[in-house]
């Protein structure tokens, strides 16, 4: 008798004794539910950036890929001991980077990041942190048993959205905390908007500060001059990028670039070595080297050629009146990232729904925007735009367009009252505290002892150890009930909130 398992109402699973060879398990719910999302042929404004392969249907890599999952056999080289392809195709990499060297990811950006503050950091060292970081950021944090320095973004009122750190912050927390040894920064952020990337390395190692940079929406920077510059070229000490995000490689994977000698090399590969998959996939590095090649061969007649079918695109979508398509205004962007914003009764999670419903799948929405990621293309490649455009417009035509009035600017900053947080309680002094349950609405000025995290972008609301103010509470509301998707503490979609108390 083989146990199977069906879900109960409540989330919890029910198992049930069933005879050998039952139909049952001629089921395949994960992949019968991919072919049919790929056979109502949806149009991606999402990640991976190979844009469900349409930007590498020549290769027949894609056509065949059972083919090529392999394992470490002979001429094939091994990830954790690369002497062979495996290491030519990184030294490539790094001299297409000018790095001193780069290294193939195959477990994602996450890797990454925990890799290169784990082999940075150490144990009470205080770690300047942008506020508005990806959730494994804070996690390489707390496994190196760091003391973070929260650093709020700036907010931009207009796209109601957090920005990036400002030299002035940057400042203002090396000024109060000048034993602090590191920096660690997100660029571009999820809209992609860089800031003032480039003065805050410079100062940052001015003050002898050791820079990381989370670069995971980044990796094509580099092919053009006329996207933004990448951090590897402004002088950041380690990067990481996710190259499945806008390159066309796969899933997980992501590139590690290494450029200081503020870093011991061998702990940086040590870390790597410990944190990395020891069955790394072919598929994933086979990726990971068209990619680079991809980006490696990528001219200015191409970024020409995006940009101008970019163009295009927001040109008509700007016709829509239920819409406003947001513009960098003379600020560094990312020419791939368009956001829209709703001009019409929609929040951005239902304006993400009607155009689902309509076959237009994009990386993401928050209370009033939708993140569309466009494609890496090349001179002559074509996309579906028009057809996307045709679509987003039936999806919208329905409603009426109107002004948000400014009081309904729910998006503001997290902290209004600092731009600098210092958590309330370390990863150690939580230890030596209880948890509890409490109301949202009773948590006020109480700390906070699971991550809240809405997903995407995997961005931490509320992290362990942080005071909970009026505005957390009140955003948490807002997000809750706009139906925003959350990771971490589940009760919060109870109205409630784990909080920390003393033993």
């Amino acid at each position: 008798m083989r146990t199977f398992y069906s879900k109960l109402a409540n989330g919890t699973i029910k198992r049930s004794k069933r005879k050998r060879g039952n139909i049952v398990q001629e089921k395949t719910p994960l992949y019968t539910r991919l072919e049919e999302f790929i056979n109502n042929k949806p149009i991606s404004f999402h990640v991976p950036g190979h844009k469900n392969g349409l930007l590498m249907q020549k290769q027949a890599f894609f056509k065949n890929v059972w083919n090529y999952d392999v394992t470490e056999l002979s001429g094939l080289d091994d990830l954790h001991s690369a002497s062979g392809v495996i290491l030519e195709a990184e030294i490539l990499l790094s001299e297409l980077y000018q790095t001193k060297r780069s290294y193939f990811l195959v477990n994602g950006s996450t890797v990454g990041n925990l890799a290169m503050i784990m082999s940075t950091v150490e144990e009470g060292d205080q770690i300047f942190v942008q506020r508005n970081s990806h959730k494994s950021i804070m996690n390489g944090i707390k496994l190196a048993k760091g003391r973070p320095i929260l650093l709020n973004p700036s907010y931009d009122s207009k796209w109601k959205v957090e920005g990036t750190v400002s030299c002035e912050t940057i400042i203002e927390a090396i000024q109060k905390y000048p034993k602090a040894k590191v920096l660690i920064l997100t660029s571009p952020n999820y809209y992609g908007m860089v800031g003032e990337l480039g003065k805050i390395i410079e100062m940052a190692h001015k003050h002898n500060l050791t820079v990381l940079v989370d670069e995971a929406h980044g990796a094509h920077f580099i092919g053009s001059s006329k996207f933004p510059v990448s951090a590897v070229r402004l002088g950041a000490d380690i990067v990481v990028q996710s190259a499945h995000k806008t390159l066309p490689a796969l899933t997980m994977g992501s590139y590690l670039h290494f450029n200081t000698n503020k870093v011991s090399m061998n702990k940086l590969q040590t870390y790597l070595g410990i944190l990395q998959s020891s069955s790394p996939s072919y598929v994933i590095m086979a990726s990971l080297d068209l990619a680079r090649s991809y980006l490696g061969t990528y001219k200015e007649e191409d970024s020409a050629y995006l940009i101008a079918e970019a163009a295009k695109f927001k040109e008509r979508l700007s016709s829509l009146k239920q819409l406003e398509v947001m513009a960098y205004n003379g600020q560094a962007g990312d020419p791939l990232k368009l956001t829209i914003q709703s001009r019409c009764e929609l929040s951005g999670f239902e304006l993400q729904n009607k155009l689902e419903e309509a076959g237009i799948y994009c990386e993401m929405a928050d209370l009033h925007n939708v993140l569309l990621v466009l494609p890496l293309l090349k001179n002559q490649m074509e996309y579906p735009f028009e057809a996307a455009f045709k679509k987003i417009k039936t999806a919208v035509s329905s409603f009426t367009p109107r002004l948000l009035p400014a009081e309904e600017d729910k998006g503001a900053p997290i902290n209004l009252y600092t731009n600098i947080v210092e958590l309330k309680l370390n990863d150690l002094e939580q230890i030596n505290h209880a948890k509890q349950e409490v109301k949202l609405e009773d948590s006020l000025h109480m700390i906070n002892a699971e991550p809240i995290i809405p997903y995407p972008p995997g961005i931490p609301l509320l992290m362990p150890g942080e005071e909970i103010t009026n505005l957390h509470i009140q955003k948490l509301k807002v997000l809750v009930g706009s139906g925003c998707r959350f990771q971490g503490n589940s009760s919060i979609y109870k109205d409630k909130i784990t909080v920390f108390i003393k033993n």
